[in-house]
This record gives structure tokens, C-alpha cells and sequence, in this order.
């Protein structure tokens, strides 16, 4: 389906149709792009970035590229082409016609599941408003600016479905992400994770790497809600949100790369020696990851939830790809969780939160398979792991438990020293300088192996009106 530019509000879901509801969001309009000139990308708003915008949402068209200057960036209301006679595939209304409309009954909670999904996407943007003054080359810049953009046109997305469904109370709610802040003492976001600061290129690359691929599979359990707007609207946000994991995963090989040549050249695996050098050691590089996998853990919300069993029984939210599934009503099975008591005997349709967190371990495990290739390759012993779920859990069964990156029980301190310490971020933000020459990056990382739609590192990704 084409994407209407034409309008003042780009869509493909005949806006101009229903005047009430384009005066409504034209209505909410200037507030976003006051919002995005205020707390979006600091610095760069004037420049002209090498940004891909959707023209269409097949797959043709879902990324053309060009240079924009951020604020006129066509931001709008995309979802997937509808499928004729979808039916909801899970819980109790298996096999009915999915809903266009929302159901009575289940209004609070689809507009529950709707403002936190849609409250997640301003609020990295606000986390990483100033990183791109510290930029290691123009190509990372340019990746941080589509990754920012594209957040908001997820906001978009998620107030177009409270704005067209759910009357005067989607309105408000829509004004409200606009209103609470990342880190804002009195009206934070939401969830925890998009409450902390992001002031260094390392944590970029985790958060886009961990916290971004739990956006990925709460994106795909609620591709398959049997409310079609809501799933046709996640299908296409996941078509942009492998960007962003991509981000993640190649900034992080990058930087494991430099750190091993640095490594060779020197011969020696010792941090001290390799901060001399100016590069990020692989244990500083291991607490990192424990830090922000614990968090994005916590994402996925108690392994025991009763309003994770309510949102599948009522078809509003399923398991990531349930077609793989046999048993899409999961009554009378049960799955086996681990908590400090013991193994317990849990209902399947409680256990759903720990069900699809245990798919996103498993999809975390692939990238760190890839840089201990890489570790292994150059000669050295070292092995980066992803820590046990239990550690560090702030949700759930194990939240507060002292337990070490293996899961066994320590004391605290046993914890914190596996969790970046003052020094270490100290050091971290050290290296942030910012790299403007196009070709060039900073020392403590290394050149991407290819430029983005086939250009070359050095490129003018970034360039001043």
C-alpha cells in the first residue's frame, strides 16, 4: 500500500477520510515537533542527514534514502497491508474474525498494552539527546539520527491507534507521552530502563543491542493481538526495528575488533595497559553487558502474571511467532520456573512473560557467539557471556536476590563488582570525543566493513545545510 505524502500527516490509512479524527492528530502535531526541537537530537537539527523514510510498506518501498534536515522529516502513520479474513490465532476467541474495532470489555486493558509499548519510543530518544556531540565517526551519527527519527514515527503509530480507538481518554493519553520525561523526577517514563541516562556511545550500543531486541519481541507478541490495527501497526514497526539491533550488534563488534588489535599490537590482555592505549578492555566491555541485559531482563515483567495469562486468554497479546506454536490455547499445560524456593509448576498462561523472555536469551546468545569468534580468532582465552537471569533482577521472582553472574548466592558486593563501576564510566565517557571528518573514527573503535545502502565509510552521511 502507497504512503500518502501529500497530506500534512503521512499515511496509508485513508486519513482524509475521517475528518475528525486528521483534525484531532493535526491538532497533536505541533506538540510532537515541539517536543522533538526541545528534547530530540541536540546540535544537529539544521543538518541534512542521510536518512531513509518509508514510501510504501511493502518491501520496495519501506526504504528510500535521502538527506533531510530532522524537523522535516516525514513522520507519519503506517501499518501493514490488512490480511483478508485474519482470524485471531490464540486464547479463547481462537479461530474468530480479528477485531476492527476494539472490544468493551477489553478497552483498559489494549490502551494499558498501547501506552507503555508507545511510551518506550520518545523516551530513548530523550536518553540519547547529546550523544551525537560525541559521535565517533559521521556513519555512527547518522545511525543514532535514524534510530532517533524512526523512534518517533513509532510514537506516531502508537498515537494514531489511542487518537482513532479510544475516543477522549486516547487523547489524553497521547498528550501524556508528550508530557512525561526520560529521568524527570516527578513524571518519569514508564518503565525503569528508559529512565536511565545514556551519555556514552558503550551504552548506546547496549541499549540498542538488549533494550532494543525487547522491543523486537514485545513487538512481535503484539503483531499477533487479535486487535488487527494494533498487530498491523507492530508488523511494520518491526521492519524498522531491525536497524536499530543492527546498530547495536555491528557497534559492539566494532569495538571488540579495535580492542584486539590493540591487544596483538601489545601483547597483553591487561586493562590497565589497554586504557593507556585508549580502547575499551573486554572486562570493562563484560560488565557493560551485565548491566544492561539485567535491566532489559526486567522488561519482560514477572515470570509468574496474571495479566500476562488475561492478555492471551483474551487474544490481545500472543507469544512471539505463535504460528511455530502446536497448542495455542495452553489450558491445561504448564511450563517449569525457577524461583528462590525451588522449581515451581506453572500454568503456561502465566508463564507467558518468562516464554517470551526466554526467546529473547536465546536470540541475545547469537551476538556474543560472534564476538567470542572473534576473541578465539585473535589468540586470546577470554569469553564474553551473558550472566545468569537471576542476576541483578530488579521484576520478579528473583528481584533483590544476591546472586553472582553464574546465579549462585553472594553478598552484595560481589554484585556491584560485576556492574560498571565509577571508574569505569568515568573512563568510558573519557573517550568520548566527538569525530566530524568524514572517513574517520575514534581511536577506541574501528571503521564499519560497509557504509549504509551501499555507500562507503567516508561518505557525507552528515552534512551542515
Amino acid at each position: 500500500m502507497a504512503i500518502d505524502y501529500q497530506t500534512k500527516i503521512p499515511n496509508n490509512v485513508d486519513l482524509s477520510t475521517d475528518r475528525g479524527l486528521q483534525r484531532a492528530l493535526e491538532h497533536w502535531q505541533p506538540a510532537f515537533l515541539d517536543w522533538w526541537k526541545e528534547l530530540g537530537p541536540t546540535n544537529y537539527q539544521g543538518h541534512e542527514i542521510y536518512l531513509r523514510t518509508a514510501t510504501s510498506v511493502d518491501a520496495k518501498g519501506w526504504a528510500t534514502f535521502g538527506h533531510v534536515k530532522m524537523p522535516d522529516y516525514r513522520w507519519g502513520i503506517f501499518l501493514a497491508d490488512r490480511q483478508q479474513d485474519r482470524t485471531i490465532g490464540f486464547g479463547d476467541h481462537q479461530g474468530k474474525p480479528a477485531w476492527q474495532q476494539v472490544p468493551g470489555e477489553y478497552r483498559a486493558a489494549l490502551r494499558r498494552l498501547i501506552v507503555t509499548q508507545g511510551d518506550t519510543e520518545p523516551a530513548s530518544v530523550e536518553q540519547q539527546r547529546l550523544l551525537a556531540l560525541t559521535a565517533p565517526s559521521l556513519y555512527d551519527m547518522r545511525n543514532l539520527f535514524q534510530v532517533n527519527v524512526e523512534e518517533g514515527r513509532h510514537l506516531w503509530a502508537m498515537v494514531y491507534l489511542l487518537h482513532a480507538y479510544f475516543g477522549r481518554d486516547g487523547r489524553e493519553e497521547a498528550e501524556e507521552m508528550l508530557f512525561r520525561h526520560s529521568g524527570d523526577p516527578d513524571h518519569p517514563r514508564i518503565l525503569g530502563t528508559f529512565n536511565e541516562p545514556i551519555d556514552d556511545w558503550l551504552s548506546f550500543y547496549m541499549f540498542t543491542y538488549f533494550t532494543d531486541r525487547d522491543g523486537k519481541y514485545q513487538l512481535k507478541s503484539l503483531a499477533e493481538s487479535g486487535f488487527d490495527p494494533l498487530a498491523r501497526t507492530c508488523s511494520f514497526m518491526l521492519t524498522e526495528e531491525a536497524h536499530h539491533m543492527f546498530v547495536g550488534e555491528t557497534g559492539i563488534t566494532r569495538i571488540v575488533k579495535r580492542t584486539l588489535d590493540e591487544m596483538t599490537k601489545l601483547g597483553t590482555d591487561d586493562p590497565e595497559t589497554l586504557r593507556k592505549a585508549g580502547v575499551i578492555d573486554l572486562p570493562l566491555l563484560q560488565r557493560y553487558i551485565n548491566f544492561w541485559y539485567s535491566s532489559a531482563l526486567d522488561l519482560f515483567g514477572s515470570e509468574i502474571s496474571s495479566n500476562a495469562a488475561t492478555y492471551f486468554a483474551n487474544g490481545l497479546k500472543g507469544r512471539p511467532d505463535e504460528g511455530t506454536y502446536e497448542d495455542h490455547d495452553c489450558i491445561a499445560t504448564f511450563e517449569q520456573v525457577e524461583s528462590p524456593e525451588g522449581l515451581l509448576d506453572v500454568a503456561t498462561r502465566n508463564a507467558m512473560n518468562l516464554i517470551t523472555r526466554n526467546a529473547y536469551v536465546r536470540d541475545c546468545a547469537i551476538g556474543l557467539t560472534r564476538w567470542n569468534r572473534l576473541i578465539a580468532k585473535a589468540g586470546f582465552a577470554f569469553e564474553l557471556k551473558l550472566p545468569n537471569e537471576r542476576f541483578n533482577r530488579n521484576v520478579g521472582l528473583w528481584a533483590g536476590q544476591a546472586v553472582d553472574i553464574d546465579g549462585q548466592p553472594v553478598s552484595r558486593d560481589v554484585v556491584l563488582a560485576a556492574l560498571p563501576s565509577d571508574g569505569d564510566r568515568i573512563y568510558v565517557k573519557s573517550l568520548m570525543i566527538g569525530v566530524t571528518e568524514p572517513g574517520k573514527c575514534a581511536n577506541w573503535t574501528s571503521a564499519p566493513d560497509r557504509g549504509i545502502n551501499n555507500h562507503s565509510f567516508d561518505f557525507e552521511y552528515v552534512r551542515a545545510a
